[in-house]
């Protein structure tokens, strides 16, 4: 039977995982391409930085404009694809991305790789909520959908771990412009099976309201400020003009955001939502997940680089237990939402992260078997609380708001990273240094190393635990979605 044949109809969804192989397939490789991207050229700075004579600054900002777009804009492309369609618009997402991919072959300067950058995160984010929203159009069944996320989340991670192993291998045989050109292909590939499996969007499916241009516009200043301080905190000092101008900033737009969003006839993204403690709960804990991840990965890539003195590719492969438990652990995960519900369930992955990271406070100087443990244990948090509110955010969302929903998702997570690097990376320069010396280190500076690594760990691992704790209690014991907001249209 051909592809086009086992295509659903608008109305039609999947009875399996195994049916829906080519929409699945194209939907996770969509996630996968914009997750790579996040930590795929961190590998080639210093290559990048000799060819286009490029400061340390211009190419901090290199990979800061990526994440700095893509998370100012997550929840205006869901408001977007609730209005205009979804599948539409990952399918411009997918379009825009693959072309400004082949752009980088005319890039002459630092700047305008910045600004290509920047311009790959505006599209990036147009397809990262959509793709998960996609997901549950494709299954009714519960079970089905939790899967279908878990293969999501672990592609999605895969790409963030990976991108430097995958950078580092590229580069001993390819330029470093191959690391963007190569994004072209891959998204061509997933638009054909986006376009072939993904019925289109039915207009009932649709919100009629208008688009907020203002509350889309306060949004994006909002969580642009309050990333960018955080980069700047860590580049500048936390009591830098910069820094200090940012928060407010962040704070005045915010507080914007939130009174045109309660006087307006359509908001973007309506208030009101956060009463459900179903959504509010959810993007709690997915904050808290998000830290413990971005500290964790960033605080062991600096470990494995420096105190331990291995090779780009030998650290990318120290993450590999991340990734394979994520695989691993999914029937636990599902056992314990079936067995327990959301909300115990949840509290299970919060004692997780907690105690991993607790783990790696006494860990880091006990050597690598010790620190794969943790990584073990803090991955199964991870996989538990990350599915689960993932699932419960958008299916506690109206009908014509899922995208949002996962927008909502991905906004939480990206605040969460930001706060998890900031703090990780602000420790390190407090606690050890603030510039870390390339070659051989002394077993002085390793010792240092370790205690502020001691010391950062364990602060997350009481922050961690206590947000993504507070998050899981506002759960529901039941052990599927049962929060269903009216569509106030």
């Amino acid at each position: 039977m051909t592809a086009i044949a086992t295509a659903p109809a608008p109305s039609r969804t999947y009875p399996s995982l195994r049916a829906a192989w080519i929409p699945l397939a194209a939907l996770c490789l969509a996630f996968f391409v914009e997750m790579v991207d996040n930590t795929l050229l961190s590998i080639a700075l210093p290559t990048i930085g000799r060819d286009l004579d490029s400061s340390t600054t211009a190419l901090q900002w290199v990979t800061g404009a990526y994440s700095l777009t893509f998370g100012g804009l997550l929840l205006t492309a869901g408001s977007m694809a609730d209005r205009l369609g979804r599948r539409r618009v990952l399918l411009v997402g997918l379009a825009v991305f693959g072309l400004l991919s082949l752009g980088v072959i005319w890039v002459s300067t630092g700047g305008e790789l910045i600004a290509l950058r920047a311009c790959l995160g505006i599209a990036a984010a147009a397809m990262a909520p959509i793709t998960n929203s996609l997901v549950f159009r494709l299954f009714d069944d519960e079970k089905l959908r939790m899967r279908a996320m878990t293969v999501m989340i672990v592609v999605g991670m895969s790409g963030f771990v990976l991108g430097p192993l995958l950078g580092g291998t590229a580069l001993a045989h390819f330029k470093w412009q191959w690391l963007l050109v190569v994004n072209a292909p891959i998204a061509l590939i997933a638009a054909v099976g986006v376009r072939l499996g993904v019925p289109a969007d039915r207009p009932e499916d649709l919100t009629k309201d208008r688009l907020d241009l203002p509350g889309a516009a306060l949004s994006v200043l909002t969580i642009g400020l309050a990333c960018y301080s955080l980069t700047s905190g860590v580049q500048h000092g936390w009591l830098s003009a910069a820094t200090i101008g940012s928060i407010l900033g962040a704070v005045v737009a915010g507080f914007a955001f939130v009174w045109h969003e309660r006087r307006s006839a359509s908001p973007m993204l309506d208030l009101k939502l956060f009463s459900n403690g179903t959504v509010r709960g959810a993007a709690i804990a997915q904050i808290g997940t998000s830290i413990a991840m971005a500290a964790v990965m960033f605080g062991l890539i600096l470990h494995f680089q420096y105190a331990y003195g291995w090779s780009p590719m030998r650290a990318g492969l120290a993450n590999l237990p991340i990734i394979m438990t994520m695989i691993a652990a999914t029937p636990l995960s599902e056992w314990l939402a079936k067995r327990f519900g959301h909300r115990i369930a949840c509290l299970v992955g919060a004692a997780c992260l907690g105690g991993s990271l607790a783990g790696l406070a006494w860990g880091v100087s006990h050597g690598y078997l010790v620190i794969a443990v943790c990584m073990v244990v803090m991955t199964i948090g991870l996989r538990t609380v990350m599915t689960i509110c993932a699932i419960a955010l958008v299916g506690a969302m109206p009908e014509n708001r899922t995208s949002m929903g996962t927008a909502l998702n991905d906004t939480a997570q990206e605040v969460g990273t930001s706060v998890g690097t900031a703090v990780i990376g602000t420790m390190i320069a407090l606690l050890v240094t603030t510039q870390l010396p390339v070659g051989t280190w002394s077993h002085a500076l390793v010792q240092s190393f370790f205690h502020g690594e001691r010391i950062a760990y364990a602060v997350l691992a009481v922050v961690v635990g206590v947000i993504a704790a507070a998050g899981a209690l506002t759960l529901t014991d039941s052990h599927t979605t049962e929060e269903h907001p009216t569509d106030a249209d």
